[in-house]
């Protein structure tokens, strides 16, 4: 199979709800996801302070993952906080958010390469950190971004008593 890598719009909010709670409903350990629900899509990718990818299938058409990063800018849930960044740095840190890919597109390095385009728009917006959060025990997740060049910062509660390794990237 072959992907394309597209940029979502803020019409695709609610296909990115659907995939992320499919995704969801299928794990084991539905503790290691915080699966985001349509209006937090929705207010991602139409506030300016969200950017959306999706890995389409390129012979079917198929959207086979998303991937949602958001700039939290100053607000009390910047990560920064979390591990004790200063202050002047918070506006220059992104989140690498949601990544969800259905079952049957996974091994082809969807998640990596959907964290590669934000990446890449992130950066050219003068974004200076990547910061994502991972459930210590989701291997496959925590391996991908730890291959990415992301270091885990601190393991703390986040998300209502869900424990989180948070890790960092600076780009």
């Amino acid at each position: 199979m072959e992907f394309q890598i597209e940029k979502a719009v803020p019409a695709d909010y609610q296909l990115f709800a659907d995939i992320i709670l499919t995704v969801w409903e299928q794990m084991e350990e539905k503790s290691w996801y915080v699966a985001d629900n349509a209006d937090y899509t929705y207010q991602a990718l139409s506030s300016g302070h969200g950017l959306g990818y999706k890995a389409v299938e390129t012979g079917t058409g198929t959207v086979s993952a998303i991937f949602l990063a958001v700039i939290p800018g100053m607000d009390e849930k910047n990560l920064g906080r979390d591990v004790g960044m200063a202050e002047s740095e918070l506006p220059f840190i992104a989140h690498m958010d949601s990544a969800a890919v259905l079952p049957a597109y996974r091994g082809f390095g969807l998640q990596k390469r959907l964290m590669e385009a934000a990446e890449a728009d992130l950066k050219a917006r003068g974004i200076h950190y990547l910061m994502c959060t991972v459930h210590p025990d989701n291997q496959f997740s925590l391996n991908n971004v730890l291959r990415q060049g992301y270091e885990i910062l601190t393991v703390k509660e986040k998300y209502g008593g869900h424990v989180r390794a948070i890790l960092r990237k600076a780009i």
